[in-house]
């Protein structure tokens, strides 16, 4: 039997993972209502079918992947469908969110009768010949996610409760994507005040892979800035109103806020970032 993993939404991410799951025999149902023509195409193309609630409810894995601020949404739009679903499926939930919210949207899941695990993704999307991001899944019904690496995840289950697979993303992302953030802002910081040349230069000579890091890093943030400004915030309500260093990953917020404005206008700092990591101009005035 054809089993159905319903993938909520075409992003990036979720456009990925549903090739990698029809590529491999399931059938992907989403939601489509609303979307903008390119969001359709790309739906297609990955094998995904436009889909309503009911059909969404009726598959036999359910896998959010949303933007942040829309997990919580995106459960109680499914909500009554799930509760009038004959067959229950496991909702999983894979966005980067903090504990706080994967455990409210499993509360509001819960009531329908359906399954939850939480979920982590970390990793880019698949992309062919590649092997793709671990899905890390935690909680009692993770378990029951097996059929998931039949169809060419990667999965990993922790042996601990619904908020530790999120616990792992917000604190790999926040080391990760902390450290691409903290590089733009003192490597503008440098360049601002004439000294972008000589600290490529010491980089270059006191933590070489550091800097091959950012040479990497940094311009692959640049068109992702927009979509880590509220994974950002979640870092910080993950940390806790009481811990001083929620204070940098609300500042990373505004960074990267900022990155993103500009990516979408002049590009000075994007512009300043790339002279940064220009190699002939730092060999040349080092």
């Amino acid at each position: 039997m054809q089993p159905t993993i319903a993938v909520i939404a075409p992003g990036a991410m979720g456009s990925g993972v549903a090739r990698r799951l029809a590529e491999h025999g399931a059938a992907v149902p989403t939601l489509l209502d609303g979307r903008s023509a390119a969001t359709v195409a790309r739906a297609r193309a990955a094998g995904m079918q436009a889909a309503d609630e009911a059909a969404v409810a009726a598959a036999d894995i359910i896998l959010s992947i949303v933007p942040p601020a829309e997990a919580l949404g995106l459960a109680g739009r499914l909500a009554p469908a799930l509760r009038a679903a004959p067959r229950k499926p496991v909702y999983v939930d894979c966005n980067a969110v903090n504990v706080a919210t994967v455990q409210a949207v499993a509360t509001i899941v819960a009531p329908t009768g359906a399954g939850f695990a939480d979920g982590g993704i970390i990793g880019g999307p698949p992309v062919p010949g590649g092997s793709g991001p671990v899905l890390y899944l935690a909680g009692p019904d993770a378990a029951r996610l097996g059929v998931l690496r039949d169809l060419g995840l990667r999965l990993q289950v922790l042996d601990g409760p619904v908020g530790a697979a999120s616990a792992l993303k917000m604190s790999y992302a926040g080391i990760t994507k902390g450290l691409t953030g903290l590089a733009a802002a003192m490597i503008l910081g440098a360049e601002r005040n004439g000294a972008g040349p000589a600290l490529h230069a010491e980089l270059a000579a006191s933590q070489p892979q550091l800097l091959a890091r950012f040479g990497k890093g940094l311009p692959d943030m640049y068109a992702k800035a927009y979509r880590w400004v509220a994974e950002m915030r979640e870092i910080a309500d993950f940390l806790g109103p009481d811990d001083p260093a929620r204070l940098i990953y609300e500042g990373m917020a505004g960074l990267y806020e900022r990155l993103a404005a500009d990516m979408a206008g002049e590009k000075r700092d994007i512009a300043a970032l790339d002279a940064f990591l220009d190699t002939d101009k730092a060999d040349a005035a080092a």
